[in-house]
């Protein structure tokens, strides 16, 4: 993948800087999963599985390095210019979210 002739390169915390092919995308980092399994939760569970915004702009998303070391990895890139902003494992960034 090009983004005005130049590849889109991903920097593993582990593996170093990779191209955006040995990666597979995952959706929203953001999404809080219900912590509830009681029946009157499922509304919450409906809107976490079937529900997803369109964002235009920056955007924390899964992504699974999934041809180089496995890792699970949150990328912040902007959904229009695919610019890359900053790449964390998935476990920094759940620490992170527990923390604020």
């Amino acid at each position: 993948i090009c983004i005005d002739g130049k590849a889109m390169l991903i920097k593993c915390p582990h593996c170093g800087t990779r191209p955006v092919e040995e990666f597979t995308f995952n959706g929203d980092a953001s999404i809080r999963r219900p912590t509830s399994n009681d029946p009157k939760s499922m509304d919450q569970w409906f809107d976490y599985v079937y529900l997803r915004d369109n964002p235009n702009g920056r955007f924390d998303e899964y992504a699974h390095h999934s041809s180089g070391c496995r890792a699970w990895l949150v990328v912040t890139r902007d959904t229009q210019t695919h610019e890359i902003f900053n790449v964390v494992t998935a476990r920094d960034y759940a620490k992170k979210r527990v923390a604020s």
